[in-house]
């Protein structure tokens, strides 16, 4: 199994439309996904959210980015963004 924390930091006021966003891609990635585990959105606070993801194998993780919703939904997503994510890429023991 593959765990990923995505931590992202959105610009002042922009949460409840990063949040409309960020939601559509939670509800597609696990209605259509089968090798995701496990894939929520956090709120930490105001500006900064956190995605916590599991993937059955890196195949499965790999597919995820190349879903057409998430490149779209992603590329809105980054519209609110204040820099890059900080992506972890766990393994399970």
């Amino acid at each position: 199994m593959i765990g990923i924390v995505a931590t992202l930091k959105i610009k002042e006021g922009s949460g409840a439309d990063f949040e409309a966003v960020a939601n559509q891609l939670v509800e597609k990635v696990n209605a259509n996904e089968d090798g995701v585990v496990y894939y929520d959105l956090y709120k930490q606070d105001d500006t900064t959210y956190v995605f916590l993801e599991r993937y059955k194998d890196q195949e499965a993780q790999e597919a995820h980015g190349k879903t057409d919703y998430f490149k779209e939904l992603g590329a809105q997503m980054g519209g609110f963004m204040a820099g890059a994510p900080e992506v972890k890429v766990l393994q399970s023991v």
